[in-house]
């Protein structure tokens, strides 16, 4: 680990892996608890739309992906909201309206847009300083989201008693989604659109078969996820494997884990 960490380009990207680390293994434990695993993967994909726009815009993909992407994490919510319709098939609309609009940038930016393919995979070794230090501000942002988290908590469990309670449950499902959105599109640059969903959740599903507590379960989320981008970095160095496949196969050995040492229900 001593000369991985001698290269200035491994320096930043075991630094944000481990900011990413710890926003996806806290915030992921939401999205365990709520069954919200596809509001997750459907958020990656609509990201898609928004780097697509800021190529097209020719400014920083990830820039424009994260208005673009909270704008359809307040539009999945308040359609759920205003209408019958379930949460699923909100995102489902959502989510392919990004995808067509992306696909509609890509075909109207003139020239080579190879970028757009390079968010769908990601590569925790190309992220640049800039990169280290949006996750900073994200890390630094979720900390700052750490007095709602017992409101959060409370909905995860039970949204129509915390509705009886007279806790303002959508505006925390807004605020939620919208943090949501902003730490999946800070993370695709690791482990890519088509990965992200598992790095939300893998780490929480491992934390929530050894805890006791949503507490313990938030503590160990996001222990998992801090540790695990570090290994899989390591491991993706020695093995000469893509780094974002790597973490996350690091992160499924260790639900593996949890899942054997599990007891079964009696």
């Amino acid at each position: 680990m001593g000369e991985l960490l001698s290269f200035g380009i491994m320096q930043r990207a075991l630094a944000c892996g481990v900011l990413v680390g710890f926003v996806a293994g806290y915030f992921g434990v939401f999205v365990v608890q709520r069954r919200m695993a596809f509001l997750g993967s459907g958020l990656a994909h609509a990201a898609f739309g928004g780097i697509a726009l800021g190529i097209l815009a020719s400014v920083p993909p990830i820039y424009a992906a994260i208005p673009f992407t909270v704008i359809v994490a307040i539009a999945i919510v308040w359609v759920r909201e205003r209408s019958a319709l379930a949460e699923d098939t909100s995102i489902g609309v959502l989510f392919s309206v990004s995808m067509a609009l992306g696909v509609v940038f890509i075909a109207l930016k003139k020239g080579f847009a190879g970028d757009a393919l390079a968010y769908l995979f990601g590569s925790i070794v190309a992220v640049s300083a800039a990169d280290v230090w949006l996750a900073l501000a994200m890390a630094g942002a979720t900390i700052a989201t750490v007095p709602l988290w017992g409101a959060w908590a409370y909905a995860a469990f039970d949204r129509n008693l915390a509705r009886t309670d007279r806790l303002p449950a959508a505006a925390h499902d807004y605020a939620l989604a919208v943090a949501m959105a902003v730490a999946i599109v800070v993370s695709i640059k690791i482990v890519g659109i088509l990965l992200i969903s598992a790095f939300l959740v893998l780490p929480a599903a491992a934390a929530r078969m050894m805890s006791r507590s949503f507490r313990q379960m938030t503590v160990l989320s996001i222990l998992i996820g801090t540790t695990t981008p570090a290994v899989g970095l390591y491991a993706s160095y020695v093995t000469d494997l893509p780094s974002g496949a790597t973490i996350i196969l690091i992160q499924a050995a260790v639900f593996a884990a949890a899942l054997g040492a599990r007891r079964p229900a009696a």
